[in-house]
């Protein structure tokens, strides 16, 4: 099966350099740890879109990406990255409806695999909890170097906890200036009881414009006086040497 991702959005370069540092990040986690959970605590935190972008990110560095839509409640990917020939995802396969190799997907991105959602089941969690997408899992860790799995928000639906039992870690997607401490603090707690490590969080929908502000005026002032100081201290020793030179 091969599907077309047609809407890409080039990142500007702020963007760019986080998804490197997340991918660098992710990198020195260790060879062991290939198949990552992703989880937010409420909807519409960009989760989907983080997981996307750092699989395709991994891609682009040369590691063969594997990216699961397991939101299989309310996946917004098909639409919103205006996947081509889409109709057969995740939930076709662990009903028993499809094989795998109608599910799996090539696309356009080199070193990009991926399995889309497919429609709404009545029963979602049930899905994620059977033995055939257990085996499927373990198969993938043979012939991906990473494997992304997006599912559905923790703060909402128990699906990550169920999916995690397969994998090596969780990464959660905060938005910035949303949930409250106590709400995130009750998410992590559900993780911590799925044995599964919380391997970090991402603060997602930064206010950009504000840090840049803040990072232009530590900076300058850092390196202003440091490189003010040394260039001062190159025009002293040259005036001592002319004044010698007399």
């Amino acid at each position: 099966m091969y599907v077309n991702i047609e809407s890409i959005k080039k990142m500007d370069y702020y963007g760019q350099e986080a998804y490197k540092t997340l991918r660098t990040n992710v990198q020195f986690l260790g060879k062991d740890t290939k198949v990552v959970a992703f989880t937010s605590c409420m909807p519409n935190e960009g989760k989907s879109s983080v997981t996307f972008n750092l699989a395709y990110s991994m891609a682009e560095a040369g590691k063969k990406v594997l990216f699961i839509d397991a939101d299989l409640r309310k996946s917004v990917l098909i639409g919103r990255y205006k996947i081509s020939d889409g109709g057969k995802g995740l939930s076709h396969f662990l009903s028993g409806i499809s094989p795998i190799d109608e599910v799996l997907a090539n696309t356009n991105v080199p070193n990009l695999s991926m399995i889309v959602s497919g429609p709404v089941p009545p029963n979602p969690s049930e899905l994620l909890q059977t033995e055939l997408f257990k085996s499927f899992i373990s198969a993938t860790r043979q012939l991906y170097d990473y494997v992304f799995i997006d599912t559905p928000p923790l703060g909402s639906v128990i699906d990550c906890a169920v999916v995690a039992r397969y994998c090596d870690g969780i990464i959660l997607i905060i938005e910035a200036n949303k949930n409250s401490y106590k709400f995130v603090q009750k998410v992590k707690e559900q993780i911590d009881m799925t044995d599964c490590k919380l391997l970090g969080a991402v603060i997602n929908k930064v206010n950009i414009a504000e840090k840049k502000g803040y990072y232009g005026k530590y900076y300058g002032k850092y390196y202003g006086k440091y490189y003010g100081k040394y260039y001062r201290d190159e025009e002293k020793e040259e005036a001592d040497k002319n004044l010698l030179n007399r």
